[in-house]
């Protein structure tokens, strides 16, 4: 048994050495072709930024296909019998749902929000839940809260049908998963202020555009997430019902989809937090709610009144997320049939009974006398910051001079680094990229992807954007890598960081620019700041894992061997948790984009600049130019930090 298990060892040290030399000898010579290719290029196309003879201006295309929208928005067919119903129905739907909140009351909705808690969670959450509703009242911001929460019941519930429908498709067919897929990968890496635009073009500036832009945004973690349940299951469930005579419904009807329940509520819960997220940042396209509130205090750099509208974001995330979290823990331990619906009978009986009390106490809406303005003391407070903190202090100096010295010496020079070199040197430097960690197929979509930033005429602006995403990413990588490791390596700071790395993975990408835009001002490195605030939690996370999952029979090795605590984490940990630490970087690359973009708002220019600018004035020709820009920067970030496993043989 012994020299069984040693030759295993044997042979897998062997496999994994051959691989190693092979991806040494592939990297080299890519290297070397790349060096040939440099200056080979350097004579016989010599430097200068993307040729104007390469670009292809759409402004005229573009305009013409607005000014055809808008003369016959009211007349042709389309869209009066299709766009004109879809968009009556989500006016209809969010009215609707808005009315029903309205004539609850604060008391009903409170209450129907404390009992559902307690039913899918328990009575600490549904205290959570009950504080959550009472402190956005008290903040004064009833009204809008319930204007986004109904917004965000419709997108919700319209996101979970339509990604249930593409994932049930997708888990039972492999044509289907197999023709969605990429699909929903080049949707994952689209920061959201991509979405706003075709349906802007569409629909228009209102709540119809902010709602299917939401549901654009938050269907595919539920349609990725149906898809995986159903192709998971067991198959030896599947197969027992099948020699049972199921037919092919029963089956998916009885096994299936109770055994996907779990990868069902975590859809849906991944559903409910980007939805939320969505119907922030669809503000700017007049969503209304508690986004506008933000966005609204944000362009006036009113620090005190976007807090106060962030705070409500905040708690209506981190209470759906628990809620909806709970209910996937609590599956498989559901108490009896009848049980169950007493329960429910007691969450309605009890928001009905809030409902009629406090309308008999004629008391429907909250008091303005029970409302607390907090704004004037926050202002109050930012305006002390700026004048002890923004500059001046001794040593250390400020938060803006710490700004602007980063904007000095780290955005500026990668900005200007980036624009100097050749536009084919880049795209060289990105096929070597993507070349050394994926496949030919990789490297051509991140070529291609850059190669039409520069068609459509847009190169200097998303190299701006681009330095910024490179400097959030670095700062983002050197924190979490080293958070994440502390945090692997000791249980008292992980226990210590999982409820701050909870809530903050539960909040909307909007509220990372209040606090930022209080301690530095508005710029570029606010935009990166938020960013780096807001890709943090994902690369902790995963670092940590990574770290933990390594072989412990490995660490216990080593250590015997005389390993000592920096020997292991050099020689083993780090080299062993590899594709979580790459994993790490994708996602941090991707998160630091979606946030940057988003950082347009509080001046972060670039492409961010001309999306808001094109909405704002209606200029679709800019706002869409710079939003498939966007696209084809988060896509070719996604494929040069993607690892993509290679096929060394029949074997492999």
């Amino acid at each position: 048994m012994t020299a069984t298990v040693t030759t295993a060892r044997t042979a897998g040290l062997d496999a994994s050495t051959t691989a190693s030399s092979f991806a040494r000898h592939r990297t080299g010579v890519v290297l070397v072709g790349a060096l040939a290719l440099l200056i080979l290029g350097a004579f016989l196309i010599g430097g200068g930024t993307w040729p104007a003879s390469l670009t292809v201006d759409l402004t005229g295309p573009l305009g013409d296909v607005s000014d055809w929208i808008i003369d016959n928005r009211d007349t042709h067919p389309l869209f009066l019998y299709f766009f004109g119903h879809i968009s009556n129905a989500v006016v209809l739907s969010v009215r609707g749902v808005y009315l029903v909140l309205l004539a609850a009351g604060w008391a009903g909705v409170t209450a129907a929000a404390g009992l559902i808690a307690w039913r899918v969670a328990g009575i600490r959450l549904a205290l959570t839940a009950v504080a959550a509703f009472i402190l956005c009242a008290l903040l004064g911001m009833w009204v809008p809260t319930m204007q986004t929460l109904a917004l965000m019941v419709v997108a919700v519930l319209a996101s979970v049908i339509l990604g249930a429908l593409l994932g049930l498709a997708a888990g039972l067919s492999d044509r289907v998963f197999r023709s969605l897929r990429p699909v929903l990968d080049t949707m994952q890496v689209m920061p959201a202020f991509a979405y706003l635009l075709p349906v802007v073009l569409v629909f228009g500036i209102g709540v119809p555009a902010a709602v299917l832009a939401t549901v654009i945004y938050a269907a595919p973690p539920m349609a990725r997430l149906t898809a995986l349940g159903l192709r998971d299951a067991d198959a030896g469930v599947m197969e027992a019902a099948a020699s049972l005579g199921a037919t092919g419904r029963q089956r998916l009807l009885t096994a299936r989809l109770p055994l996907a329940r779990k990868e069902l509520l975590l859809g849906l819960n991944q559903t409910i937090m980007m939805a939320l997220s969505m119907a922030v940042i669809a503000s700017v396209i007049g969503a209304g709610g508690l986004g506008d509130r933000v966005y609204q205090a944000l362009a006036s750099v009113d620090v005190g009144a976007a807090l106060a509208a962030g705070i409500p974001i905040v708690l209506l995330a981190v209470v759906l997320d628990r809620v909806t979290a709970a209910a996937g823990n609590r599956i498989g331990t559901a108490p009896q049939a009848g049980l169950a619906w007493s329960g429910w009978a007691v969450v309605v009986a009890g928001t009905v009974g809030a409902a009629v009390v406090a309308r008999l106490a004629s008391k429907p809406t909250w008091p303005d006398a029970w409302t607390v303005g907090i704004a004037e003391p926050v202002n109050e407070a930012v305006g002390w910051m700026t004048d002890h903190l923004y500059s001046g202090v001794p040593v250390i100096g400020g938060t803006a001079d710490w700004a602007a010295h980063f904007t000095t010496w780290i955005l500026d020079p990668v900005r200007d680094g980036l624009q100097w070199l050749p536009w084919w040197a880049l795209l060289l430097l990105v096929a070597v990229l993507a070349m050394m960690i994926g496949t030919w197929r990789t490297t051509l979509t991140a070529v291609l992807a850059m190669a039409a930033i520069g068609v459509l005429g847009v190169w200097d602006p998303a190299l701006n954007t681009l330095s910024q995403v490179l400097a959030g990413v670095a700062v983002t990588l050197v924190i979490g890598f080293a958070v994440g490791i502390a945090a692997s390596r000791s249980e008292r700071v992980e226990r210590l960081l999982r409820p701050v790395l909870d809530v903050f993975q539960t909040m909307p990408q909007f509220v990372y620019l209040i606090p930022v835009v209080a301690l530095f001002g508005v710029g570029r490195a606010p935009a990166v700041a938020a960013a780096v605030i807001y890709a943090l939690p994902a690369v902790v996370r995963i670092t940590t894992q990574g770290m933990n999952s390594v072989d412990p029979v490995v660490m216990e090795s080593s250590r015997s061997l005389g390993a000592t605590g920096m020997q292991q984490l050099r020689k083993v940990q780090l080299p062993l948790a590899r594709p979580a630490l790459l994993l790490a970087v994708n996602q941090g690359v991707v998160l630091v984009l979606a946030v940057v973009v988003i950082g347009g708002l509080v001046g972060g220019g670039a492409l961010g600049y001309d999306v808001v600018f094109g909405l704002a004035q209606g200029d679709l020709a800019t706002g869409l130019v710079a939003g498939a820009a966007i696209v084809c920067l988060g896509l070719m970030l996604d494929r040069v930090t993607q690892p993509t496993q290679r096929r060394t043989g029949k074997g492999a």
